[in-house]
C-alpha cells in the first residue's frame, strides 16, 4: 500500500478516490475504505495519506476479473456492510 514516488499528471487519471469507486458500486466511501483494509481491494497512499485506486482494478472487478494490485485474488466482489 505505498507508492514509489508521485502521481504524475499523466499518470493521475488512472487512479480514482474513494467517493468514485463508491460512485461506481454504489456504495458509500467508507465502504471502500473497509474493502482495502480488509484486502479486497489494493490501494496507493498519496503523499498526504489519501488512498487512490486503480482504474484498471476497478475495471477488472467490474467485468468479473480479480484484480491485478492489492489483495487477494478473488473474482467475486466483496459484500457491503
Amino acid at each position: 500500500m505505498s507508492t514509489a514516488g508521485p502521481i504524475g499528471p499523466d499518470e493521475a487519471t488512472a487512479y480514482l478516490t474513494a467517493a468514485e469507486v463508491a460512485e461506481v458500486f454504489r456504495v458509500r466511501p467508507s465502504t471502500v475504505a473497509k474493502w482495502a483494509n480488509r484486502g479486497h481491494l489494493g490501494c496507493i497512499r498519496t503523499l498526504g495519506g489519501h488512498r487512490r485506486y486503480r482504474r484498471d482494478d476497478i475495471d477488472a472487478w467490474l467485468d468479473g476479473r480479480p484484480p491485478q494490485t492489492g489483495g487477494p485474488a478473488q473474482t467475486e466482489k466483496p459484500k457491503t456492510g
